[in-house]
């Protein structure tokens, strides 16, 4: 394994991870607290998760071709960009011409977010060395201390809110991510993930069956999630429990921190210390039936009005290790169904499908809460699970042969 390049990779996806989590809470409290209603704040993250699902179409097919050192510099200084435009808000801007600025800043950090989290995913496939056990646990890592990086950006955000404003935070972050920026362009010289045949763009839409299996389960995956995390539980906690900023950014960032620990642990969970196809398959399967469970189960406590504060802060807690996993599962499969020259393409497809399910999720969070508040909320996260799992039945083994790849282009 080269160690120098995977911790420049990592130490890149670290440093902005750490900002796209402050960011997402220092723009959803801030147009809280200035009586944004939950849609008009769920549309303020809709182009980030749109341009996720064209990023992810067109970068990976980037990557193949020039190397994933330069997407990831790309990601890194378009995020510097974002950071620095959204100080130009102004309070007294009428709300349409605010939600309609912040959605074009934030389609750039959207961009930004999924040019590195591709190029950072994808190299882990050339420096994890060859075997399936180090992929996954690479993979396990990279993921899990992603998300719980994220986590504590959660509360950094809230935190620098609170403490020294909108516009020094957003400076504070961008001095963050530029410091990255430096040290990869510096320091990554190496055209990894460059393909050795030169990839025609129509490529990017031509997928095994196993890729297109995984990634519809992916879309409805992730829009489980993003229907109540988004906006439904962050409003929810503020103006129905009356929770403060540092609580509802503390809990937040508690949930991903936690999730991303146990998605540094899901080989041992799964008891995949080598991950063999069979197993894992199945563990995406047998996964997404408990989680389906559990999201059912606190959509109807919550429905039911029982220990609403309890449920939901306990119950989350649940669905978050389930969801965990899961995902953890997810991403090393879509590795395992890949080969060397098409990784980033099958990668950026895969997260395309990731930013499908968060846009959808996006929206619905906001619709779903004005429409029937969090009990709404959740049980739309649940249909969304329920349907998820049924698309994981029809996974095939990770073994399945290259002339099944070759048969779908």
């Amino acid at each position: 394994m080269n160690l120098r390049n995977y911790a420049l990779v990592t130490g890149g996806y670290w440093a902005f991870t750490l900002t796209d989590g402050a960011l997402r809470m220092l723009v959803l409290l801030h147009f809280t607290e200035l009586g944004y209603s939950p849609v008009s704040l769920a549309f303020l993250f809709l182009a980030y998760e749109f341009m996720g699902i064209v990023t992810n179409l067109i970068g990976g097919w980037v990557g193949s071709r020039t190397g994933l050192g330069l997407t990831l510099r790309v990601g890194l200084g378009l995020q510097v960009v974002a950071l620095a435009a959204l100080t130009l808000h102004q309070e007294s801007w009428a709300e349409w011409l605010s939600v309609a600025f912040v959605m074009a800043v934030q389609a750039v950090s959207g961009v930004a977010k999924d040019l590195t989290k591709m190029s950072s995913k994808s190299a882990v496939k050339f420096v994890a060395g060859d075997g399936d056990g180090a992929l996954f646990k690479m993979v396990a890592i990279l993921t899990g201390s992603k998300n719980a990086l994220k986590g504590v950006g959660f509360f950094v955000g809230a935190a620098l809110l609170a403490s020294i404003g909108y516009d020094a935070a957003l400076w504070t972050l961008a001095a963050v991510v530029g410091i990255a920026l430096v040290a990869v362009a510096a320091l990554l010289n190496e055209d990894i993930g460059k393909s050795k045949k030169q990839t025609p763009l129509r490529s990017i839409l031509s997928k095994s069956d196993a890729v297109n299996r995984l990634s519809a389960a992916r879309v409805f995956l992730f829009a489980s999630r993003d229907i109540w995390f988004v906006v439904a539980l962050p409003v929810f906690l503020e103006e129905e429990l009356e929770w403060s900023f540092y609580g509802v950014g503390g809990f937040l960032a508690a949930w991903v921190v936690g999730y991303g620990g146990v998605q540094s642990v899901a080989p041992r969970i799964l008891g995949s210390a080598r991950p063999g196809a069979d197993r894992d398959v199945a563990g995406a399967r047998r996964w997404a039936l408990i989680l389906g469970l559990i999201a059912a189960a606190i959509a109807a406590l919550v429905a039911a009005d029982v220990a609403v504060t309890l449920v939901v802060v306990g119950g989350l807690v649940v669905f978050g290790v389930a969801f965990a996993v899961n995902s953890s599962v997810h991403s090393y499969l879509i590795l395992a169904y890949s080969d060397d020259d098409d990784v980033s393409i099958d990668v950026g497809f895969y997260y395309s499908a990731n930013a499908v399910g968060r846009f959808v999720g996006t929206l619905l969070s906001g619709l779903l809460y004005l429409w029937g508040g969090l009990p709404v909320a959740l049980w739309g996260a649940a249909a969304f699970v329920g349907i998820s799992w049924l698309l994981t039945l029809r996974l095939p083994a990770v073994g399945y042969t290259a002339t099944a790849k070759l048969a779908a282009r």
